[in-house]
């Protein structure tokens, strides 16, 4: 970084307040050649304030993830359909959550979008195959059928 006569910085672009040793650094909008660190997901931050103890901190994946137990608890009960409809409702409900809140803390992996898509298509795949499952479908997809027919037969 270029200085000036009295040896401080002189900035050409934007820089930030001083670091604790009193040096500058230079702030860009471009990506480093090298990645040091990774940035936290938008929407990633605490969904309470730094004061709630940690599981109120993070309630969205909590409940997404208790739900998740619970069904799965279901399928080993011998629930099935009811277990595998809690499990995709569960993950319907953490896309919702994604969407519509502003922190979601750890139950933000990825980019908004990204986070909103996997839940959700995910989730709509596993209700979906629940309800189609086995004896006594309660969604009968008819092109399904013939699609397997013919796959099979040739």
């Amino acid at each position: 970084m270029p200085t000036d006569e009295s040896g401080e910085p002189q900035a050409r672009d934007a820089i930030s307040a001083p670091d604790a040793q009193g040096r500058t650094r230079r702030i860009t909008r471009r990506f480093p050649l090298f990645t040091k660190d990774t940035a936290r997901p938008e929407g990633g931050g605490r969904a309470a304030s730094g004061d709630a103890p940690a599981p109120a901190r993070q309630w969205p994946v909590l409940v997404v993830l208790s739900a998740v137990a619970l069904g799965l608890l279901l399928v080993a009960f011998d629930a099935t359909r009811a277990g595998l409809l809690l499990i995709g409702a569960a993950l319907l409900a953490g896309a919702a959550m994604r969407w519509t809140l502003p922190g979601v803390g750890m139950l933000a992996v990825r980019s908004r979008f990204t986070d909103i898509v996997t839940y959700g298509v995910l989730g709509l795949a596993i209700v979906l195959l629940a309800l189609m499952a086995q004896p006594r479908p309660l969604l009968q997809i008819p092109f399904l059928k013939d699609t397997l027919h013919f796959t099979v037969s040739n």
